[in-house]
């Protein structure tokens, strides 16, 4: 294998991963413009003829409420989940991370101990709990929990990331007088930017994919986020509304890629310098 082949080969096979990556949205643009007798039909790439009737039936919404409406619940829950989990886990971090009391080691491991638990196993407790305080077919039980730290995944991420910062900075700041939590807000914080951002950017991304809780929790449809929508898109017509789900189903991704790419550049540097890294 001679020096030009050996340079041009890892790009070759990058680029084909790519192909292979991006042909599911490929495939899931294209059906979103095929009528409705191509898309189960066909196994075409692009349509014979572009159907663009499919995004005007898919802003109209499901049951009366628009697409707006339903992006806005999305956006809702999603941006509640995010302010939720940085400002509790990484409290909670903080004080796994730099403080010392007692059985902080216990508490740790058994806060980690949890992500080996099934969310459907505290599903049904969450439930009667929230049944009981008057909650369910609300937001509440999608945005409260967040406010408590129950992320053990994204609080021993920004452990792992804190455990790295040098203590010379809080040391500093508490001889000039700063006590545990002015420490927390105006030297650990903004330190912590990149493992804060990248659970952001994971936080937004599972929630706004989340179908089963919320299924669980929200009956009426003027609450209904864009994920249960694109179900009860198909319950209206059981016959061909395929297309039309497709094109929601575009929507819907949209909010996410641009939410990544704005932020992408913060999400690798912190899986680089955090406990993601390998």
């Amino acid at each position: 294998m001679n020096l030009t082949t050996r340079r041009w080969m890892p790009h070759t096979i990058a680029v084909v991963g790519l192909l292979v990556l991006l042909y599911p949205l490929a495939w899931l643009l294209g059906t979103s413009l095929k009528p409705a007798d191509e898309v189960v039909t066909s196994l075409d790439l692009w349509p014979s003829h572009l159907e663009w009737s499919n995004y005007t039936t898919a802003l109209d919404g499901v049951s009366g409420v628009p697409v707006t409406r339903l992006l806005w619940n999305s956006l809702l829950i999603a941006g509640g989940a995010v302010v939720g989990n940085v400002v509790s886990c990484s409290l909670a971090a903080y004080a796994f991370a730099r403080l010392r009391f007692r059985m902080r080691k216990v508490m740790f491991a058994f806060m980690v101990a949890t992500l080996m638990l099934p969310h459907h196993v505290v599903l049904i407790p969450q439930y009667i709990i929230f049944n009981r305080l008057g909650m369910v077919d609300t937001y509440w039980p999608l945005i409260l929990p967040k406010f408590l730290a129950t992320e053990a995944f994204f609080v021993f991420l920004i452990v792992q990331f804190m455990r790295n910062l040098p203590r010379e900075l809080e040391e500093s700041a508490r001889i000039d007088g700063c006590g545990a939590f002015r420490t927390y807000w105006s030297i650990t914080l903004p330190l912590s930017r990149p493992s804060l951002i990248t659970t952001a950017i994971f936080t937004f991304i599972w929630t706004w994919n989340d179908f089963f809780t919320q299924l669980i929790y929200l009956f009426a449809p003027e609450k209904f986020t864009i994920t249960l929508a694109l179900r009860s898109f198909v319950d209206q017509s059981s016959i061909s509304a395929y297309g039309p789900m497709f094109a929601m189903s575009v929507i819907s991704v949209l909010p996410i890629v641009l939410f990544f790419f704005v932020f992408q550049r913060y999400l690798v540097q912190g899986m680089a310098t955090s406990g993601l890294k390998g």
